[in-house]
């Protein structure tokens, strides 16, 4: 029992550095064909697996309000939301200083 504990917090530690070494880039992006703004989060595929990416999108969906998806390494999410998704994303534990929005 206690090797479980250990190795969760193993685990534990090393999502955490992740977070702190992850470079995450939100930026606005006009898409289709009727010219609709989308907020893109890049960067997060590479320090994560895809089940907390995809809880992370949810969550982001949930509390701004909108609708979005998980497709492709990118989060998108419809409408400009860059601010209050970096908002978000330091409350979650990532670093600011990795987190670019352009």
């Amino acid at each position: 029992m206690s090797n479980q504990y250990s190795q969760d917090s193993i685990k534990d530690i090393i999502d955490e550095l992740d977070k702190e070494t992850a470079k995450i880039v939100i930026s606005k992006e006009i898409r289709g064909r009727y010219k609709k703004t989308s907020t893109v989060i890049r960067g997060m595929a590479h320090s994560m697996k895809d089940p907390e990416i995809i809880a992370i999108t949810s969550e982001l969906k949930t509390k701004i309000g909108t609708g979005g998806t998980y497709k492709e390494g990118r989060i998108i999410l419809q409408g400009d939301h860059r601010q209050a998704v970096k908002q978000l994303l330091i409350k979650k534990g990532f670093s600011e200083q990795s987190i670019e929005v352009l």
